[in-house]
């Protein structure tokens, strides 16, 4: 007798997103990879701020705002500038590269 385990399909991560998020360039897929990236850098900004041995408070004095806007940033970088994530690197002396890729349209400056 074949168990329900046993009856089930096997399928990858990158299967299971594409089933259940949308295929990769969808405009589904495009927002749940851009959030999980958001989500990903407040992980990392709270990790770093942990490692120097920071509370959110303390970091909030280097960069100029308060506690409460650290906790925001490390639970979501969602609204939050690219000048205040730079701010907030260079406050914890961690380097961070941005990277960004241009989709295959032409691009001009006028």
């Amino acid at each position: 007798m074949e168990t329900k385990r046993n009856k089930m399909k096997m399928m990858t991560l990158d299967q299971m997103k594409d089933q259940h998020i949308g295929e990769i360039g969808t405009e589904e897929r495009n927002k749940y990879e851009f959030d999980l990236r958001l989500d990903i850098l407040g992980e990392m900004i709270k990790s770093v701020r942990k490692e120097r041995h920071l509370t959110q408070e303390q970091l909030g004095e280097l960069i100029g705002v308060q506690k409460s806007q650290i906790s925001k940033l490390e639970k979501s970088a969602k609204n939050v500038t690219i000048e205040t994530i730079l701010k907030v690197f260079r406050a914890l002396e961690a380097n961070i590269k941005f990277s960004v890729e241009m989709n295959d349209s032409e691009f001009k400056v006028a």
